[in-house]
């Protein structure tokens, strides 16, 4: 596990191997095993204790780096650091800037383009997402997707277009995953699959 002393820069934000590398101030880029990349930043929250009586000082999730560019993160970082030598805990008290569900979409789409036995399968998975979700819910930050969001896309199609209904489904439960593993979304989703095959 590599820490790079100075600044990271764009070509290196998208080369660096696995582990966690510094910016400096308390900003980390993350790279999973896998290849997934993302920003933390570690602060010291004045005033506040951990269980053992000592600073408490905390990791925060800023992003994936796929969404949150180098500049974000470092932006996102001092707006931490600000709050925390203020002696706010920026869990509770932070704006995050969360991407809309075709954001994320167009993202996951991008990511799993090398999967896919052939492009029009790709261009499928895109199509009926642009076709039937992207009207009522693509705008919408991922973090309010809920069950009525989620059945205003599926209940028109329910009955007429099963197997698209099912895909469709099938891929905005997929975008909400990749959300939720990047911090944007919080929500229960097995909460928003309730209809009947």
């Amino acid at each position: 596990m590599a820490l790079h002393s100075g600044k990271l820069t764009k070509n290196l934000v998208r080369t660096l191997g696995p582990g966690r590398h510094g910016d400096g101030n308390g900003l980390y880029l993350v790279v999973d095993p896998s290849g997934a990349r993302r920003w933390i930043v570690r602060v010291t929250v004045k005033g506040q204790r951990n269980r053992e009586g000592k600073p408490l000082r905390t990791d925060f999730g800023l992003g994936g780096a796929d969404i949150v560019t180098l500049n974000q993160a470092r932006d996102r970082a001092l707006e931490y650091r600000r709050m925390a030598k203020q002696g706010l805990n920026p869990r509770y008290n932070v704006r995050q800037e969360v991407p809309c569900f075709e954001e994320i979409a167009q993202q996951v789409h991008i990511e799993r383009l090398p999967t896919w036995k052939n492009p029009k399968h790709g261009q499928q998975w895109i199509n009926t997402l642009a076709e039937y979700a992207f009207p009522k819910i693509g705008r919408l930050p991922v973090s309010e997707v809920g069950q009525p969001e989620v059945l205003q896309v599926l209940l028109p199609i329910w009955t007429e277009k099963h197997e698209t209904a099912k895909r469709v489904a099938q891929r905005i439960k997929a975008v909400l995953d990749v959300a939720k593993s990047k911090g944007f979304y919080t929500g229960e989703r097995r909460r928003l699959w309730r209809l009947r095959s």
